[in-house]
């Protein structure tokens, strides 16, 4: 029997998100086995008037494969894999797997090597050449890192992803207006004193389009403009390992100092390139269904109340000079029951705990998106 939810999901994804047309191909690419959804969007592509193409990846194995990773190798890799990106109108990355951890025990060279050739294709060719969406798939490990049942965690999935975008894209609309005439930034909460500019740089709603489940709108600091000191309090995640208590001290656009649970691994991860330690991303994060952190940055990015700042890579779209091999995504939550915070723009308050204090700004807070 199939699931209407999972048909209502596959609809969206091809229809609203990559927008499928008449003699399009798009990549559907599944990292870990979830045959119902990937038969769902084959079916809807063909719909559509498209032509579905299919790769099916195993995390266990892409493990194996980085821990004898060879430069040459995995540029031969990313050759390959970018020959069949190019012909693509669209990408649909379907991420699903049991383990967030699969590749805790690769080592971080090993690591810099896939990031440095299949990573650079996708932000090269899969980012700019095509129209994408990517997603994760509800397992049993992600009820679990929400400290949900499965059953439960399913309902919660389904709902966060099958909601109205269309009405949450018209909502972002005035934030996107203001964030374009902002000069002088400045986040405060606990650990938390930074300024910094946006002026010039694009500020871009994300409303289902290129992630699912989605609810921010970005944009980039001017490069060398940040100064002060950014706490995280959610754990995050990256090259296999959860870092937690995360804190970052900034000069002029860098990061000078980098402290966490484990201090001497997150500044190897900042010593990646030249551009590991400035910021590629700013965004706010306003998802009314998302409240909590569950250890995957698809989700904990879009959590209500929060903001997220980028050490790494810059979008095109919000272009700020960075280049880096690395884009990791920390969270820091502005709610009351999280510590509370602010943003200002131009020294007037904006969003005070999460919530939104512009009237402009209103149709963006969680009673207004749900």
């Amino acid at each position: 029997m199939k699931d209407a939810r999972i048909e209502k999901l596959a609809h969206n994804l091809i229809n609203y998100s990559v927008k499928l047309g008449a003699g399009e191909k798009v990549l559907i690419e599944n990292f870990g086995v979830q045959k119902e959804l990937v038969m769902a969007l084959v079916e809807e592509a063909y719909k559509a008037g498209g032509f579905p193409f299919v790769s099916l990846k195993e995390p266990q194995i892409d493990r194996a494969m980085m821990l004898g990773a060879d430069s040459a190798q995995y540029e031969k890799i990313a050759e390959f894999e970018g020959n069949v990106m190019k012909e693509m109108d669209a990408y649909i990355g379907l991420r699903a797997g049991d383990n967030i951890n699969e590749t805790s025990d690769v080592p971080a060279d090993k690591l810099k090597i896939h990031g440095e050739t299949v990573g650079k294709m996708h932000s090269d060719i899969r980012v700019k050449q095509t129209k994408w969406v990517v997603l994760r798939y509800p397992s049993s490990s992600m009820a679990q890192l929400a400290k949900m049942s499965t059953v439960g965690f399913e309902d919660f999935y389904f709902d966060v992803c099958n909601l109205d975008y269309g009405k949450m894209s018209t909502a972002m609309d005035g934030l996107v207006e203001l964030m374009n005439k902002t000069d002088k930034v400045h986040l405060v909460g606990p650990g938390t004193d930074l300024t910094f500019s946006i002026k010039d740089i694009p500020a871009i709603k994300c409303a289902g389009e290129m992630n699912i489940p989605d609810g921010e709108v970005f944009t980039a600091p001017v490069r060398d403009s940040i100064n002060g000191t950014l706490t995280y309090n959610t754990p995050s995640p990256y090259q296999g390992f959860t870092f937690e208590n995360v804190s970052f001290t900034f000069k002029d656009g860098k990061i000078i100092k980098a402290t966490a649970n484990d201090t001497d691994r997150i500044n190897k991860v900042l010593d990646s390139d030249e551009g590991a330690r400035f910021v590629g991303e700013f965004a706010i994060g306003v998802n009314p269904f998302i409240h909590e952190p569950m250890q995957d940055i698809l989700f904990d990015e879009k959590i209500e109340g929060s903001f997220h700042f980028t050490p790494g890579q810059c979008y095109d779209e919000a272009f700020n000079g960075n280049q880096s091999a690395i884009h990791w995504d920390l969270v820091n939550i502005q709610r009351a029951d999280y510590g509370g915070g602010e943003i200002y723009f131009d020294d007037v308050l904006i969003r005070k705990d999460g919530i939104f204090v512009l009237p402009e700004l209103a149709p963006l807070n969680p009673e207004n998106l749900v």
